[in-house]
């Protein structure tokens, strides 16, 4: 029987960790494929069981979907495919699509075989979002799409698109846009990297022209496309936010990564016995206790400044799970911490800006090199003796982009003031006038 045919009869296990770790000591095999794997680990519900049953999940709470992770990692598991598929997508299509929707799409999202980008800000709608100006065009079973998006986190690896565009100019516009899935494979799309200070390039400008997306791909109604999307930034929001995020090391989905064929246990880290938790690489964002290692390795422990910010950070970190879990405690009572999300970004950018500013104030000049390429890692590991360099500089030069994406700061702000506390917003007429008639971003 397929899982279609019985997903719909799971409930939520009373005991979310132990009943993954039983159903992990029957069934994970390191000599599966990750495709193998990631199908058993996606059908189960357990690739995102925060998403509701019918959408190939459990319907766990944010709090016990990360309880889960963390115990998929402690497992030695290799977790769910990483990406902005279970992030984005499959929350917003679990939302505002059909069944036949939910079966097309969140299936391959829960299994790894795709990958997915988003395809939301502009050139002249970042901020504005919703002063975009990509045109989608009636053809017969197709929308035609022409215009340009920026900032497309993994828009490289990426088999589909989450698309927002505009339907309809002659309302205002907020009411004239819909929320697609594109083919992001077809030669009509033209991807292009930017790179960051960083030297990497995450981020993607996408070109579409004439670039076509079945009429059945528009999640939810034609022209109330606003309504997904907000569903898509809020699940961003929580997902970035500080507690939004789990631990289970997962690896990259989709047809172009090239990691499906691989064996599975091959993907997951190796574990430091002497600490029990997995070695931390170059690429990885250093925590709380690395960088208290590196203070006491570095000789740095002792002075005020440094444990008064390691503190700080310890405390944030606890903080943001506090939040997560009263959280979880309302909507169990069927209630709500309004703009809890929005609070969760902001945090989670406080925490950014303190582990760059802890971590070169622990190296002190070295800070001021960094290393772009392997051979590059190699060299400046050699001269340094300090393996953890790249980390702390790389998660300093980054630090710079997460107060930006998925909304900046002062959005996040607007949002709180306006929606949560009731504060009048600026005068404007964009709710009203239609989007033909607005002045145009320049």
């Amino acid at each position: 029987m397929s899982l279609t045919e019985t997903k719909h009869d799971r409930t939520a296990p009373s005991d979310p960790v132990g009943a993954v770790r039983a159903w992990l000591e029957e069934n994970w095999d390191p000599d599966l494929t990750v495709a193998q794997w990631w199908e058993k680990l996606g059908l189960a519900g357990w690739s995102s069981p925060l998403l509701p049953v019918e959408a190939y999940g459990l319907g766990l709470s944010r709090a016990d979907s990360v309880a889960v992770m963390r115990e998929i990692d402690s497992f030695g598991a290799l977790g769910p495919p990483s990406g902005l598929g279970l992030l984005l997508a499959a929350p917003t299509i679990a939302t505002h699509g059909t069944q036949e929707q939910i079966d097309l799409y969140v299936r391959d999202i829960v299994t790894g075989q795709q990958a997915w980008c988003q395809l939301f800000s502009e050139p002249g709608a970042g901020s504005d979002l919703a002063g975009l100006s990509t045109r989608a065009e009636r053809d017969g079973d197709e929308w035609i799409i022409n215009g340009q998006k920026v900032w497309t986190s993994l828009g490289q690896t990426a088999d589909m698109g989450m698309l927002i565009a505009r339907t309809n100019v002659d309302v205002p516009k907020h009411q004239g846009i819909s929320w697609m899935a594109i083919d992001m494979h077809q030669p009509e799309v033209e991807i292009r990297p930017l790179y960051e200070m960083t030297g990497h390039a995450m981020f993607n400008e996408v070109f579409l022209t004439d670039a076509r997306v079945p009429v059945d791909a528009v999640i939810g109604d034609v022209n109330n496309g606003w309504a997904a999307t907000n569903t898509t930034l809020q699940a961003e929001r929580a997902g970035l936010g500080s507690g939004g995020s789990g631990g289970a090391a997962g690896g990259a989905p989709g047809t172009i990564a090239g990691q499906l064929d691989r064996r599975a246990g091959d993907l997951v880290k190796p574990r430091d016995p002497k600490k029990n938790v997995r070695q931390a690489t170059a690429a990885t964002r250093p925590n709380r206790s690395v960088l208290f290692d590196f203070a006491k390795s570095s000789g740095k422990i002792n002075d005020p400044h440094v444990r008064q910010d390691l503190m700080r950070l310890h405390t944030m970190t606890v903080i943001g799970g506090l939040n997560a879990q009263r959280l979880k405690a309302m909507r169990q009572q069927g209630n709500d911490i309004p703009g809890m999300a929005n609070i969760s970004k902001l945090q989670m950018s406080d925490m950014v800006r303190l582990t760059r500013d802890l971590g070169l104030g622990i190296i002190g000049a070295s800070g001021m090199l960094h290393a772009y390429t392997d051979a590059q890692r190699e060299s400046l590991n050699e001269a340094t003796g300090n393996p953890l360099l790249g980390m702390v500089t790389g998660s300093a030069l980054y630090a710079q982009a997460p107060p930006i994406y998925g909304g900046t700061d002062q959005i996040q702000r607007n949002i709180i003031g306006e929606r949560v506390l009731g504060l009048p917003k600026e005068p404007n007429q964009d709710k009203v006038l239609p989007f033909s008639e607005l002045p145009k971003n320049i």
